[in-house]
């Protein structure tokens, strides 16, 4: 019995040593054991960060988050399952069998170990009730997010789209996941970083079904997520909300800037879209509906459209001829209309005067004396050299360029120099007469309503603009560098004089193209274009500032295929420049007339309604 004993004492020793040495060996000498062994009960979850908030410029929220509930997948605990127990499934998510299958495909391809979207926006009502069956539907679960939220609907263009990462931005950035969001145009994808935050991570205990059974484990690295920055823009949302009722029926843009900051008081595209639709549950089918529809609802015009500036155009010839010294402000010519097209009963204008009639022959003749002052040895190589110093003067009024924007596709418009026309017509077999055209405006000239806006502001400011920009602070760190750097055209100020003086008399003479500007009591000196675009009807342009000596804003409409430049475009910047201005509107018939007028129809003989407005402010 004692040998039997201190045999199985032995043993048992034996084994319990050998057991703690094991042990010992697992979890201290190998700890990648214990590291395995905790990954099979534990699970790493993320925690999404609030995305940063936008405010307009007196510190309205215009954009917020909202909670948006997801149906979401884990594939591996997916439990086989027949035609039947598929349809039911569907019918219970609300969606078809084929859409069911094909987003439990994708699910299975992107990984089996990791959950993936299923069927997004679901709403309250619903939320509710396939939360009271889930438990019938093994690896299905819900998700909750926070989603965008526009309380206002405005300024879609500008805000742009928060949707969902695509597949090349998952490969891009580690920081996406399948099905997360992403800024994909707009404010939302230029300052994507600072908005979207830093995501958190805790550890939490999960059973063989990975179902979360505790969430006070904790990790090392560990730790909450960190919010994203706010925006705060420089968009007045008054006046933006104006002057997207303006734009209804109507196609085209408007775009205000404040002249001495160079912030975007308004910045509108018509025709336009909701915002909050597209983060929305019908997102899909509102986006198909305004991708396909003829009048590119989806397009900013604003910044990406370009147009021949018309009319407007003069004005930036007067000045660099007054400062080349190629003409006066009491040079006269003969409004010879045998040279090119004019409206009007004048004749024999001065610069003021050309300004306030809009004369062809008399712009016609100052860009010739600047064309034709290119050395060189015949008429050929003088105006293109001509032309190429032309085109310096003008680019340093910021045409033809970005004008240091950040909203992704703003276009730089045309300038045209010699090298554009020798691919044209040639090297040298061409000259100011065959290019004549772009003196007033047109022929290949091209410019952006952001572009002409920023020349309102030149005017206003004798000379210099700050490049435009949207944002006045990104979170705490104030306005981003190199946001409103300020730029000089390189004509001087006194030059400036005689055309703003043009420019107020193109709003309060009795005879003036853009009488219907008038505003009591502000002086508002502005310039009225119409651009042809055969076969369809010309478009209304004008651009302005206010006041006169002290100005506050400058602005520019376009109008797309309404007629004169005076008759629509002139009185919306004239409402607008109240607004801003004065807090209200004040002129309910003129602000009728422009809500009730349908110009959607390029080819209309005119628009309807048709009521008067009259021509006394």
């Amino acid at each position: 019995m004692d040998v039997r004993f201190r045999t199985v004492v032995l043993l048992v020793l034996f084994f319990t040593v050998a057991f703690t040495l094991r042990l010992i060996s697992l979890q201290i000498l190998q700890p990648e054991w214990k590291e395995k062994a905790v990954s099979l009960t534990s699970d790493r979850q993320s925690i999404p960060p609030s995305r940063g908030l936008l405010f307009a410029r007196k510190g309205e929220l215009l954009v917020g988050s909202r909670a948006a509930h997801d149906l979401v997948v884990l594939p591996r605990q997916l439990p086989e399952t027949d035609s039947l127990a598929l349809s039911q499934t569907a019918q219970w998510a609300g969606m078809t069998v084929e859409d069911l299958v094909a987003a439990l495909d994708k699910a299975k391809r992107y990984s089996r170990y990791k959950m993936s979207t299923v069927k997004r926006g679901i709403d309250v009502e619903e939320h509710a009730r396939m939360a009271a069956t889930i438990h019938l539907h093994p690896g299905f679960s819900f998700r909750t997010r926070p989603v965008r939220n526009h309380l206002h609907g405005v300024a879609g263009h500008l805000i742009g789209e928060y949707a969902e990462a695509s597949p090349k931005d998952l490969e891009i950035d580690p920081f996406y996941r399948l099905g997360d969001r992403i800024g994909r145009s707009g404010l939302e994808r230029v300052y994507e970083l600072e908005l979207r935050g830093v995501k958190g991570r805790e550890s939490v205990l999960v059973d063989a079904r990975n179902r979360v059974r505790n969430t006070t484990l904790q990790e090392g690295d560990d730790r909450p997520a960190e919010a994203g920055k706010d925006l705060h823009l420089t968009i007045d949302l008054p006046l933006q909300q104006l002057a997207e009722r303006l734009m209804q029926q109507k196609k085209g843009s408007v775009v205000a800037i404040e002249p001495h900051s160079g912030e975007v008081l308004a910045l509108v595209s018509a025709p336009g879209f909701d915002p909050d639709i597209l983060v929305g549950p019908n997102r899909g089918s509102y986006y198909n509906s305004l991708a396909s529809d003829p009048d590119k609802p989806l397009f900013n015009r604003a910044v990406k459209a370009t147009y021949r500036p018309g009319s407007i155009w003069k004005m930036v010839q007067g000045l660099i001829a007054l400062d080349e010294g190629h003409i006066q402000p009491s040079s006269r010519f003969l409004c010879d209309r045998n040279i090119i097209g004019c409206h009007g009963p004048h004749r024999w204008d001065d610069l003021r005067l050309a300004v306030i009639h809009s004369c062809n022959p008399y712009f016609y003749r100052v860009m010739k004396r600047m064309v034709n002052a290119g050395e060189g040895e015949s008429r050929f190589e003088q105006d293109a050299a001509g032309l190429d110093h032309w085109r310096n003067r003008v680019s340093a009024f910021g045409f033809g360029t970005r004008l240091g924007g950040r909203l992704p596709g703003t276009s730089t418009g045309n300038i045209p120099d010699s090298k554009y026309y020798d691919g044209i017509y040639g090297r040298h077999r061409w000259d100011f007469g065959t290019i004549y055209s772009i003196a007033i405006g047109e022929g290949e000239l091209l410019t952006t309503p952001l572009q002409m806006a920023n020349l309102a502001a030149t005017l206003a400011n004798r000379g210099w603009y700050r490049t435009p920009h949207f944002i006045r602070s990104v979170g705490e760190d104030g306005k981003p560098p190199g946001l409103g750097v300020q730029m000089d055209t390189g004509v001087d100020s006194v030059h400036f004089e005689p055309i703003i003086r043009a420019m107020q008399q193109v709003v309060e003479n009795p005879s003036g193209t853009g009488r219907r500007a008038r505003i009591r009591g502000i002086e508002v000196c502005g310039k009225t274009g119409t651009v042809q675009d055969e076969p369809r009807k010309d478009h209304s342009v004008f651009i302005a500032f206010a006041p006169k000596d002290d100005p506050r804003i400058a602005i520019s409409v376009y109008v797309e295929n309404s007629g004169f430049g005076g008759e629509w475009a002139a009185p919306i910047a004239a409402l607008l420049i109240e607004q801003y201005l004065e807090g209200e509107v004040d002129n309910d018939r003129r602000l009728q007339r422009i809500l009730d007028a349908d110009l959607s129809n390029p080819y209309a003989e005119e628009a309807t309604p048709v009521s008067a407005e009259p021509n006394a402010p």
